[in-house]
């Protein structure tokens, strides 16, 4: 299983012009999971990309991860 991430202000997915999923400030993932990849995958790497802080502190530092900030995910397969 493997993962893209990108910090946003917003994100969202359309199909046909209509909005299916949206965000505002937070983790836009890309997520590409193969039949050998399982739920434990999924909860360890869900974990790993909840704890790394890539988001500023209050001194500009990226040291807040997106549970530290309140931020939203939005998950694309």
């Amino acid at each position: 299983m493997r993962a893209l991430i990108q910090r946003v202000s917003e994100a969202k997915v359309t199909i046909d012009e209509n909005i299916i999923s949206e965000i505002k400030y937070g983790l836009l993932i890309l997520i590409c999971a193969v039949a050998e990849d399982n739920e434990k995958d999924a909860e360890q790497l869900a974990s790993k990309i909840s704890k790394i802080r890539i988001f500023n502190d209050d001194n500009g530092k990226m040291n807040k991860s997106i549970l530290d900030i309140e931020g939203e995910a939005l998950i694309v397969s």
